[in-house]
């Protein structure tokens, strides 16, 4: 682990946490005003998943922080002009095409690896980049279909072509259809200037290091690592050219770094009350997440039904800069359903209320129904509220 020059400052735990929702687009970022768009340029990168119950998480990301955008328009922003490409990130991830560059690290560490256990018949690869270099941009479905009964999730031979092709770089995902990947070749998608793999590792992971540590604020070096899912050593070699500075910061027992803009002034303002997606990047790190809200999170969708404590899809309550709670969505015709609602206390009746009329509004529900509150005494003031 590298060694940590002398603090640039001390934090309290309070600080710490108003800088990191600035960092994360609430709190009135600067960026908030470039929509879609600059929400993205400000987080650096938005997780992808497949699970959709209000909305899927790419699009609560925005809305989280900007309001009731447009699901279109949220599409549109990522997807079009060439204005973003999916890599892997923290995991696969909308990202800005100007940081294609600095993921070129990735881009060789993958040509370099075994090809996890299977072999693709020869030819098949060439036959995927000839295809989309003749009819692209195509679904795994047009290239010849994504499953063949086979072994390694039943992918077909086009379908691990074109996936090792976007690993390698010479392929990119430039818009998801249906849920589908759409691929295309890159020297067709990403601008002539940005289409290099010409920045060695290091300067690669000097650039994510500082991208992650602007994205997040302050954070040890865990939470900055983890952000785009680099190896701890990774870090550390980079991290003391990476223009982040050391700070210690009240109640967490693991050396820190901030940004140095995050310190120049004193983060105001106040952000709007609403559900986060479990995979935002505000709270995706669990541990970071229980350190700055003092807020124990843990997705259960992958936890078998018995075992769950807070539902499917929980999404926790963001409101007045706190975390106050937690609903588990779902729906039935126009009526959004919480099934499971978790509150602090008897505060978070009226923000839970608002964030539940508001994403149903959002979603094209035009009622709420409460099933469970784990705080009985408050179900009646809830079910009130939300009417």
């Amino acid at each position: 682990m590298t060694s940590v020059p002398p603090p640039a400052a001390q934090l309290s735990a309070d600080e710490a946490r108003r800088i990191a929702l600035r960092a994360q687009g609430f709190l009135g970022a600067p960026d908030r005003r470039g929509g879609v768009r600059g929400v993205l340029r400000h987080l650096g990168a938005v997780q992808l998943d497949t699970i959709s119950v209000l909305a899927r998480s790419h699009e609560l990301i925005p809305y989280a922080r900007l309001g009731a955008v447009g699901r279109k328009a949220v599409e549109d922003a990522f997807w079009t002009e060439g204005h973003s490409f999916e890599y892997w990130s923290h995991a696969a991830c909308i990202l800005p095409v100007e940081e294609w560059p600095h993921f070129a690290f990735r881009r060789r560490s993958y040509r370099a690896r075994p090809h996890w256990g299977h072999d693709l018949p020869d030819g098949a690869y060439d036959t995927v980049i000839k295809q989309l270099r003749a009819e692209g941009p195509l679904t795994a479905t047009e290239l010849g279909g994504a499953k063949n009964g086979g072994e390694w999730w039943d992918w077909s031979a086009s379908k691990v072509a074109v996936e090792r092709a976007l690993m390698y770089g010479e392929v990119v995902c430039t818009e998801r259809r249906s849920w589908k990947r759409v691929y295309d070749l890159a020297e067709r998608t990403i601008p002539d200037d940005l289409l290099h793999d010409e920045l060695d590792d290091t300067e690669c992971l000097r650039r994510l290091v500082r991208l992650a540590g602007e994205s997040l604020g302050v954070g040890t070096r865990a939470d900055i690592a983890d952000y785009h899912r680099l190896k701890g050593e990774q870090f550390d070699a980079v991290v003391a050219d990476s223009g982040l500075v050391p700070v210690t910061v009240e109640g967490w027992s693991k050396p820190a770094w901030a940004d140095p803009q995050a310190l120049a002034s004193e983060p105001r303002g106040r952000h709007r009350t609403t559900l986060l997606s479990p995979f935002d990047s505000l709270i995706w790190e669990r541990a970071r997440t229980e350190r700055i809200f003092g807020f124990t999170h843990r997705l259960e969708a992958y936890v078998p039904k018995p075992k769950r404590v807070y539902g499917y899809f929980a999404m926790p309550l963001l409101s007045g800069g706190k975390l106050l709670g937690r609903v588990d969505p779902a729906r039935e015709g126009t009526t959004l359903v919480a099934r499971q609602v978790s509150l602090d206390s008897a505060k978070a009746v009226a923000p839970m209320a608002q964030a539940l009329r508001e994403a149903a509004q959002w979603v094209g529900c035009d009622s709420v129904r409460i099933e469970r509150v784990d705080r009985a005494e408050l179900t009646a003031d809830l079910v009130k509220a939300v009417s």
